[in-house]
């Protein structure tokens, strides 16, 4: 009986943390070092070591062997190769646009989307205004005139998408319809650059939703430029989260949490989770 009981609450966590995954992918409830504690909602959130704030804990220390959230083999040596050679440059330009980054940081957050997109801004355009472009993609987020426009903002003269703030939240509205179209941050993030027909091709021809099996149709621009986002993610945050990982490389980390937690607090926890 005790077993059943076991293997049934055990079952019951993953699916809440599951659950709770995507009810809350979309939202940034809290700066990302925070961490949970016990008597706290659970959040995925990660902190400065990878470890998701959705994990309870008494002190910190019980932390050093929780499940961390890891970058996907495929890019370890991409991403560490560009931080060593742009690092530097990195962190100069950030510290000259440091107001910009607050700034968007702050509109992302209330259009509840992950504060860390905000890197995108970063790569599309370095932070500048770039008031002209040969495809006409401009402002800090490179958005096109028939994409500014269906998502609210003026073009032309007194052209919004030359407002740091505007153009932010219209970006922010603009991702979370492809989060909610494709399922995970990445794929969204992807299909900001090549577009959604691009994107809706590339998995029709992968078969699969899952952006490391559908990236290998998309453009060697929006490849690279996926990877650039996450390399300068990891740069400047130390390490990833929900917006550089795949919907099904959550669900395997949310797993891991689950039998770390059902490990931790041993049949006693478990049990009480199954019988209320």
């Amino acid at each position: 009986m005790e077993r059943r009981l076991y293997i049934a609450g055990f079952i019951i966590l993953f699916m809440a943390l599951v659950a709770a995954a995507s009810d809350k992918l979309s939202t940034y409830i809290a700066p990302a070092t925070e961490l949970n504690t016990v008597d706290k909602t659970p959040i995925h959130q990660f902190d400065t070591n990878g470890v998701c704030t959705c994990i309870p804990y008494d002190n910190e220390e019980e932390l050093e062997s929780a499940p961390k959230l890891e970058l996907n083999s495929s890019l370890i040596s991409f991403v560490k190769n560009y931080n060593t050679k742009n690092g530097k440059q990195l962190d100069i330009a950030k510290q000259k646009k440091q107001k910009y980054f607050t700034l968007l940081d702050s509109v992302l957050r209330e259009n509840e989307v992950p504060a860390e997109l905000k890197y995108l801004a970063f790569i599309e355009s370095g932070m500048e205004l770039n008031p002209t472009s040969r495809t006409g993609a401009i402002g800090p987020w490179a958005l096109m005139p028939d994409a500014a426009k269906r998502y609210g903002l003026k073009v032309g003269k007194n052209d919004e998408r030359l407002s740091y703030a505007k153009s932010t939240a219209a970006a922010a509205k603009i991702l979370k319809d492809m989060y909610e179209e494709y399922g995970d941050w990445l794929t969204a993030i992807a299909a900001y650059n090549c577009g959604p027909g691009t994107m809706q091709r590339a998995i029709k021809k992968a078969g699969s939703n899952d952006y490391w099996k559908v990236q290998n149709f998309l453009p060697e621009e929006t490849r690279r430029h996926t990877k650039k986002f996450i390399a300068i993610h990891y740069h400047f945050e130390g390490h990833g989260s929900l917006v550089t990982i795949t919907k099904s490389e959550l669900e395997k980390h949310l797993a891991a949490v689950a039998i770390y937690t059902a490990n931790r607090h041993g049949h006693n926890t478990i049990d009480s989770i199954a019988l209320n």
